[in-house]
């Protein structure tokens, strides 16, 4: 907790890893810094997939479409044994597997946009969901903070609540 030079009232820092920093008065990633009253408009979203996943589901499944197409009009469905239909039919799922290793080994990436200056832009990116949201939190924190006219100490009392007498 530091004393602010510009209001003259107390910043708060709400989160602090390296390279993040969240305060009541600005929001720093990496070499930017955002001043929170500056910030409008925040929402989540979710990054694009990993390209190299999209690439190898759409050429394995052109390969087995092209695959079926060819023995579907050279006749050669009708030639083929068991073993060659079941071989057929397991290769079918070979771009879906792909499709799920790939979300689960390489997941899109957690985005925060937000309107800086009257300029939507991408404020913070993080693979890890944990971080996103702990960022998220300190960050709608902190406008609620500059909204309501800073963090104050809470009340303390040296007596526990009581009912009021009727």
């Amino acid at each position: 907790m530091t004393t602010g030079s510009i209001k003259g009232h107390i910043t708060v820092d709400l989160y602090r890893k390296p390279g993040i920093s969240v305060t009541t008065e600005s929001f720093t990633v990496g070499t930017r810094r955002f001043p929170i009253e500056d910030l409008a408009d925040l929402r989540t979203a979710r990054g694009p997939h990993d390209r190299l996943t999209v690439r190898a589901v759409a050429v394995t499944g052109t390969v087995l479409g092209g695959l079926g197409l060819v023995l579907g009009y050279s006749g050669g469905l009708y030639h083929l044994t068991a073993v060659a239909y079941l071989t057929l039919g397991i290769a079918a799922f070979v771009p879906i597997l792909l499709a799920v290793a790939g979300h689960r080994l390489r997941p899109p990436a957690y985005e925060l946009w937000g309107c800086y200056q009257g300029v939507t832009m991408l404020l913070f990116s993080s693979d890890q969901e944990r971080e996103f949201g702990q960022v998220t939190r300190a960050l709608l924190r902190a406008r609620e903070a500059a909204r309501f006219g800073g963090l104050a100490a809470p009340l303390a009392s040296t007596e526990p609540w009581r009912p009021m007498p009727r």
